[in-house]
């Protein structure tokens, strides 16, 4: 149940923007995702009045993060998948394989097709680019990936959030809810979202200023490449 009135009386409101159509919003989830880069955009984009989401993975049914310890459900399989005003692929060790899986790809291009808005988390834009949809867009990915984007003929930026036509790309992890608040505002409006960062308390107020590799000091950073490159070993 929603704790966000919005959810069930905007309608009634004359002080908040409102949509008289659906907007459908498509969620790719799979197994070896990163938890809260699908459920952080989740938690922001179900609150909208009029917006649907739906979980789709390779097949319908549960798929498992990437440590194995947290289980989300997909609705529906690729080929049962609505169609998508907005989709958004999460990040996480399970985009590999992805990057690589011709069926996904296929379903990626023709659902990015009919979306207004095609949008990721993380790794997700690997995803996107192996797809073929960031060709000569500038994007973004969790920081350890930047290098990554060329391959696919994208333009690494660090950034929170990289806007690019209608290709809206996120950097790693937390940075999906910002995101996902720059495009509610976007789509609806700026008071739709404030109501909506209002309505989650999304005031962020972390206890140490070391949230990307430009603020946290040199040795905590090749620390966490250390263990990283660890956990790639493992996936090779």
């Amino acid at each position: 149940m929603s704790f966000l009135p919005l959810a069930h009386s905007a309608g009634a409101r004359d002080d908040l923007p409102m949509t008289d159509t659906t907007t459908r919003v498509t969620i790719l989830i799979f197994d070896g995702l990163t938890a809260l880069d699908a459920i952080g955009p989740y938690d922001v984009l179900r609150h909208v009045p009029g917006w649907e989401v739906t979980f789709v993975g390779k097949e319908a049914g549960e798929v498992q993060t990437e440590d194995g310890g947290l289980r989300l459900v997909a609705d529906v399989g690729l080929d049962a998948a609505p169609a998508a005003d907005i989709l958004l692929v999460p990040g996480g060790s399970g985009t590999r394989p992805l990057t690589r899986d011709a069926e996904v790809l296929d379903w990626v291009r023709a659902t990015d097709q009919g979306t207004r808005r095609t949008t990721s988390v993380c790794t997700g834009a690997l995803v996107l680019g192996a797809a073929g949809l960031l060709e000569g867009r500038q994007a973004t990915t969790y920081w350890q990936n930047l290098e990554d984007l060329p391959e696919f003929g994208a333009e690494p930026v660090t950034s929170r959030w990289v806007e690019d036509g209608k290709y809206l790309t996120a950097a790693g992890v937390s940075a999906g809810i910002d995101m996902a608040l720059h495009l509610v505002a976007q789509e609806v409006a700026p008071e739709m979202s404030q109501a909506v960062q209002l309505g989650i308390e999304y005031d962020p107020s972390p206890p140490f200023d070391t949230g990307s590799p430009a603020k946290a000091p040199a040795a905590l950073v090749e620390a966490v490449r250390a263990v990283s490159a660890q956990g790639d070993a493992t996936l090779s």
